[in-house]
């Protein structure tokens, strides 16, 4: 659903994370603007003690969230703040901010500012993981196998490198671990062979080339991608597929490589401990079993785009 209030926010709470990004992401200019156009603003940030919940708490005193970090920031505080109903804004302040991609939202402080005071909105899906009988929401994907390896081999060089260090990172996943993976889909079993499982409610990788084709955030379902065979080399023709899709070069060939199906409640049993992440945050120790349900409707997203430019 969108929406679009030019009065809409006359008031928000801003919850930064000092330690997200690797440089300087305008958000004491984007405060700036808002300030500037009358909106009551509070600035709060995270430590390392707070809790996302703590980090909201308040949040019926204004009419929108703001949440300044990476995409565990953003994801976690989205997650938190679900049940108050507020519009939300995932300000771009980490290394590769794929929520904010995949939302299409600009990257300069004023243009920001400008689409927030424009009240312009959709309503979308979010999930809940389950895994080591902890829960965790996420705003766009959930893995196991190879993307949370490229994910926890690029930490140490997030700081020096950016977003080049999940590419540096890539290139390290040459022979990645395989695994049989027992699928339970919306109680249905299927089995399959492959590098890792990735259960995405959004479908757009960095630069918003598409990971796969119909993933929709706002459809009530969740897309099950099985990355298959035993090489990163494998995945070749995927890439080249989402790039001519991206390119508008004709309909996306994204060969054999991957497999999909779609689910509201997904559990994946893997014949192996394997590396887990959320929303580029790594699960302490590797896991062989996790679980996701969707969150229909479950945030109200401050974006530019209308829903069908953020489907894949």
């Amino acid at each position: 659903m969108t929406t679009q209030n030019p009065t809409a926010f006359k008031s928000a709470l801003i919850v930064v994370n000092p330690k997200s990004g690797h440089g300087d992401s305008g958000i004491e200019a984007f405060i700036g603007y808002l300030r500037d156009a009358g909106v009551r603003v509070e600035v709060r940030e995270t430590t390392a003690d707070s809790t996302p919940e703590e980090d909201v708490k308040g949040l019926e005193g204004f009419d929108a969230l703001i949440g300044a970090g990476g995409d565990g920031t953003v994801s976690s505080l989205a997650y938190a703040a679900r049940s108050y109903q507020k519009a939300y804004l995932p300000y771009p302040a980490g290394t590769a901010n794929l929520i904010a991609q995949n939302l299409d939202l600009p990257t300069d402080p004023r243009a920001l500012a400008d689409l927030f005071l424009s009240g312009r909105t959709e309503t979308l899906d979010m999930a809940e993981l389950e895994v080591n009988n902890k829960v965790h929401g996420f705003a766009m994907l959930a893995g196991m196998g190879l993307d949370a390896a490229m994910i926890r081999d690029s930490e140490e060089n997030k700081g020096r490198l950016g977003a080049v260090a999940y590419v540096a990172s890539a290139l390290k996943q040459l022979h990645p671990q395989h695994a049989h993976f027992k699928l339970t889909l919306d109680g249905r079993e299927v089995e399959v062979e492959g590098m890792g499982v990735m259960v995405a409610n959004f479908g757009m990788a960095n630069y918003r080339v598409p990971i796969t084709g119909d993933v929709s955030p706002a459809d009530g379902k969740l897309t099950v991608i099985v990355l298959k065979g035993t090489s990163i080399a494998n995945l070749i023709p995927t890439l080249f597929g989402s790039l001519r899709a991206k390119l508008h070069l004709g309909s996306a060939d994204l060969g054999d490589s991957l497999e999909t199906f779609e689910a509201t409640e997904v559990s994946v049993q893997a014949s192996q401990a394997l590396p887990a992440e959320y929303d580029g945050e790594t699960i302490e120790g590797d896991v062989m079993f996790l679980k996701v349900r969707v969150l229909p409707g479950a945030v109200q997203y401050v974006t530019p785009a209308p829903l069908t430019d953020l489907s894949t």
